[in-house]
């Protein structure tokens, strides 16, 4: 049988992967113990702070809000979350690198010393070609994305004609020499992809997006057949 940090952990991601309530019975066969060892985890997550609702008989749900004790990062996790860290503070966004140096140093912070010596000796590096956004561009088309607004923005294409356009955004891609926008052009009346070190000009306009972002991410990922991003 499992250790039982790693029997909670995979109940943690049982649950998370679950929008609706679950049978106490189908979680037990899934972790591979009885029933009462799967309410003595339940009882268990809960007094560590994990939200769970429900009860024997009625089922269990992770609520969104749910607290994540630091026991609950595995090997894996924590490697996967030290390799993009530094890939971002490494990286050419410079707001970006501070932002995670501070949520390295948070991570680090609640960790026990064990798993807080691990990471910081974890032999995982991502160190792309660092050319500093010396206009933040970066940084005002991640706020344009967060704050679902428009941008106005003057583009050199390939060929080094320069154009001026509305677009609405839709992501961000950093990529290992650069980074690109995809957005929807209203000159072009179509999705189009805007290499960031082509931009010439831009201007986060308070104008809203005239729909959800949400909604132009799915069309846009549905337009170019790309798998699930989410």
């Amino acid at each position: 049988m499992a250790k039982r940090s790693e029997r909670l952990l995979n109940l943690m991601q049982a649950l998370r992967r679950r929008r609706r309530p679950v049978a106490g019975q189908v979680l037990a066969e899934e972790m591979g113990v009885s029933l009462r060892s799967l309410y003595r985890d339940i009882e268990t997550l809960k007094s560590m702070g994990a939200a769970i609702d429900g009860e024997a008989g009625v089922g269990f749900q992770l609520r969104a809000e749910h607290f994540l004790p630091p026991l609950m990062f595995s090997n894996e996790e924590l490697e996967a979350l030290v390799l993009g860290l530094r890939g971002l503070i490494y990286g050419p966004d410079a707001e970006m690198a501070l932002t995670a140096r501070d949520a390295s140093s948070k991570i680090e912070a609640v960790l026990p010393k064990p798993m807080r010596d691990e990471m910081t000796s974890i032999g995982l590096f991502v160190i792309p070609p660092r050319e500093i956004d010396p206009d933040n561009l970066l940084g005002r088309l991640r706020r344009a994305l967060r704050e679902e607004r428009q941008v106005w923005l003057g583009y050199r294409d390939k060929s080094g004609a320069i154009t001026e356009r509305t677009v609405h955004p839709v992501a961000l891609g950093y990529f290992e020499g650069h980074q690109t926008l995809a957005a929807w052009c209203t000159l072009r009346q179509d999705f189009r992809s805007f290499r960031v070190d082509g931009i010439t000009a831009l201007d986060v306009l308070e104008a809203p997006l005239p729909e959800p972002r949400r909604t132009l991410f799915h069309r846009w990922a549905s337009a170019r057949d790309l798998p699930d991003l989410t």
